[in-house]
């Protein structure tokens, strides 16, 4: 065993195609006997998928149409096979941009670009989504962690998904501050995630997944495939890099993934424009992505390394 990046690091690509030779196609029977996931295709699931700016919008800001199209139809494929379905989406401070032409210089245009923003956002899933019933739920850091607010947002949450409802919850950007802002929507999707008990954390963006340095910047970067925990040394190695309308980058989904973590919650970060990449995760195909386990404490390392010969770099805890 070796260090690789201060994480439970568990395979590179090459080794996990190995491994998937030996082992059932499907990667959550794969870990089940570890305990992090399990066999799916029977279950209704509860997820929350987060889909980051970059996935939505183009470099001007505005919101590209057969994206969200292209999202939205498996959003339904996911409802329509009895999954239960909270989407956490960035994109309205961007479109914001897009069509009013303004730039933010300060605090306030911004809250009032995504104003603006909101309702172009809204508009294109309802497009796209028309049999759907859709709601928007706006929150703050006080929504999620002040006892009474939280509970009504978790009650709120929990009956629109009885309704049948879809949810498109993003930060209320129009009225917070300093005090009560999340910040980014990586940790606001974990934060909901851990609110509503959900199954899996799917983390979209313009990325396949965690690597070992930036593959924009280093060719020879590594693509790590599974992250046993996340540990202080993975945080320090990947700063912040987010778009010119996000407001995230690589730092902000460690930190969402270990979130989820503490909740006992998986976690998948996956490029947005891989062909069919939510009914793939959700079913469990082995795609090009980085799966972060629930739990650090496992007989997974020694299964994994048993039945696949797949390396486990162990790395400090946190």
């Amino acid at each position: 065993m070796t260090k690789q990046d201060g994480a439970a690091v568990i395979g590179s690509g090459a080794a996990l195609n190995e491994a998937s030779e030996v082992v059932p196609r499907n990667i959550y029977s794969v870990l089940s006997e570890g305990g992090f996931f399990m066999k799916w295709e029977d279950l209704r699931l509860r997820l929350v998928v987060k889909i980051g700016t970059s996935s939505l919008c183009g470099e001007n800001g505005l919101l590209i149409d057969d994206r969200i199209k292209n999202l939205a139809a498996q959003m339904a494929w996911a409802r329509r096979n009895c999954h239960e379905l909270v989407v956490v989406s960035s994109g309205a401070v961007g479109a914001g941009i897009g069509h009013s032409g303004k730039r933010p210089s300060e605090v306030v245009e911004k809250q009032a670009l995504a104003a603006i923003g909101q309702a172009y956002l809204m508009h294109a899933y309802q497009k796209h989504l028309p049999d759907i019933l859709l709601a928007q739920v706006l929150l703050t850091r006080q929504d999620l962690e002040d006892s009474r607010p939280r509970t009504n947002s978790a009650n709120t949450l929990e009956r629109l998904l009885e309704w049948g409802a879809l949810p498109i919850v993003n930060e209320n950007d129009t009225v917070a501050h300093e005090e009560i802002r999340i910040g980014d929507n990586d940790t606001l999707a974990a934060r909901v995630a851990g609110l509503i008990k959900a199954d899996l954390l799917i983390l979209l963006s313009d990325v396949d997944g965690l690597y070992t340095d930036d593959p924009r910047k280093i060719p020879t970067a590594k693509h790590i495939d599974m992250v046993q925990w996340v540990s202080g040394d993975l945080l320090s190695r990947h700063g912040t890099d987010a778009g010119s309308f996000g407001s995230g980058g690589i730092r902000t989904k460690l930190q969402a993934a270990s979130i989820a973590q503490e909740c006992g919650i998986r976690t998948v970060l996956a490029h947005s424009s891989t062909p069919g990449i939510l009914p793939h995760l959700i079913q469990g195909d082995i795609m090009p992505a980085t799966y972060f386990l629930s739990q650090p404490d496992s007989p997974f390392e020694s299964k994994m390394q048993k039945d696949s010969d797949v390396e486990v770099a162990l790395g400090d805890d946190v």
